[in-house]
């Protein structure tokens, strides 16, 4: 029986943080900022989404795929405060890490 995990929720998660940019852009102040965050935002959906779905195809240990996809998206909210805040170097430090858990996740299921 197939049930809507926790990855799956992250997934819909992913998906309303580009709006949440887009209202953030209509700020004064913070247009530029958000409006780029949002951007980066949509570039990271597709890796992450098609990973938790192979993930999920190939029979992934649940609970890891869980942990690591509430990691993802931790660390893009993350990323987009400080891409906002204006924190590069700090910014690429958590963009390289949220890009290596996605590769973790697509390789979860893998054996």
């Amino acid at each position: 029986m197939q049930h809507f995990t926790i990855a799956y929720g992250c997934v819909l998660l992913m998906a309303i943080l580009p709006i949440i940019c887009a209202g953030l852009a209509k700020i004064n102040g913070l247009a530029t900022t958000a409006s780029a965050a949002q951007t980066h935002t949509f570039e990271a959906l597709p890796f992450f989404f098609a990973a938790v779905i192979i993930a999920h195809l190939l029979g992934a240990i649940q609970i890891r795929l869980d942990i690591l996809s509430l990691i993802f998206v931790l660390l893009r909210v993350l990323y987009v405060m400080l891409y906002m805040a204006g924190v590069a170097g700090l910014r690429s430090i958590i963009w390289t890490a949220a890009f290596a858990v996605n590769i973790a996740i697509l390789f979860l299921g893998f054996r």
